[in-house]
């Protein structure tokens, strides 16, 4: 029986790349869509590989067309929140524009199926924690913002076109690959456990912890680690749930479990063997204290159960991959 296709769109990315591996584990063909603008080409590991833009409407059709995808998911967006504030131009155009490029040729070769990387920033600052899928939309910055538009424009769809997509709305995605060979790689790289890394390897001076005065145990922020091969898994988990029952719906992806960001330089410690230097700061405008997903939903409807999202499986995976992407050997291959 013939594999079914999707389509990946920024699949050289962090998580896209590892939902192209999940893709053929999860008994789909992937066929990746990037322009490498903040992709790596190293980053793709399985697939078939396409170079375009989502500005570039009849590059879409034309590998609509060709590969025939059952469904495109989406991850080829602006993703920084700070980036966002200074420059929304950018989130508004390219976020919305370009997913609006890419809806019109889906409905024009009649792929009817879309799964969207959301975002836990839909939800603003939250005013119940866990956060539940029902809880109000107030995003308090561009690139949440455009997301949660994204998610209006959707649902106008599946009404007006009979479009389907589930919105996968994620907290902290993390870790690495088991393989220790693909793994997060940013520039400029905001996310906490790649600068915690950095800093015990002695790639930066150290790590900066913004706030020890919040209301948590130890007081510093909380947030909701995920696993990224967890992540990808539950992408397919639902794309074959939306192909079931043909209708649209919407996921929280997190642990439920949050850590804070002492206990995740503690683990780290652990981990690695190593000390990490750190400076403490001022609190930054916007960072809430505790951020962690309800998200029995998914795990309920969707049967999926996080199998490797332990803040300890997490920074090992993190860690193996961090190792091997500043060595000689991965320099040497790419």
């Amino acid at each position: 029986m013939k594999k079914k296709t999707v389509l990946i769109t920024g699949g050289a990315g962090y998580i896209g790349s590892h939902a192209a591996k999940e893709a053929e584990r999860s008994g789909f063909t992937p066929v990746i869509f990037d322009n490498l603008s903040a992709g790596h080409k190293w980053a793709i590991q399985s697939g078939k590989f396409v170079k375009g833009d989502l500005a570039d409407r009849a590059a879409l059709v034309r590998v609509l067309r060709r590969y025939r995808p059952v469904a495109v998911m989406h991850f080829a967006s602006h993703i920084s929140v700070g980036e966002s504030v200074v420059d929304p131009q950018k989130y508004y155009k390219d976020n919305l524009g370009n997913a609006l490029n890419l809806f019109s040729a889906m409905l024009q070769e009649k792929v009817m199926y879309f799964v969207l990387s959301s975002t836990a920033a839909v939800y603003g600052d939250p005013i119940q924690v866990p956060i539940p899928e029902d809880h109000p939309k107030n995003p308090v910055n561009p690139y949440g913002d455009s997301k949660y538009i994204l998610e209006r424009i959707l649902t106008s769809y599946d009404q007006a076109y009979g479009l389907k997509s589930t919105f996968l709305r994620y907290f902290n995605a993390s870790g690495a690959d088991a393989s220790g060979k693909l793994g997060e790689a940013h520039a400029p790289e905001t996310h906490l456990i790649p600068l915690v890394l950095d800093a015990v390897a002695g790639l930066r001076k150290e790590i900066t912890v913004f706030g020890t005065d919040y209301p948590t145990p130890d007081g510093t922020c909380i947030r909701d680690y995920i696993h990224v091969t967890d992540l990808a898994a539950v992408h397919f988990l639902a794309l074959k749930h939306m192909m079931k029952t043909g209708k649209s719906d919407f996921f929280n992806l997190g642990t439920g479990k949050g850590y804070s960001v002492k206990e995740v330089i503690d683990e780290t410690e652990r981990v690695t063997g190593l000390k990490v230097p750190v400076k403490y700061g001022l609190r930054r405008a916007g960072d809430p204290p505790r951020l962690v997903a309800e998200s029995k939903k998914a795990q309920k409807v969707l049967g999926w159960k996080p199998k490797q999202s332990s803040l300890k499986t997490i920074l090992a995976t993190a860690w193996k991959w961090h190792q091997y992407f500043h060595s000689s050997a991965f320099s040497q291959k790419h």
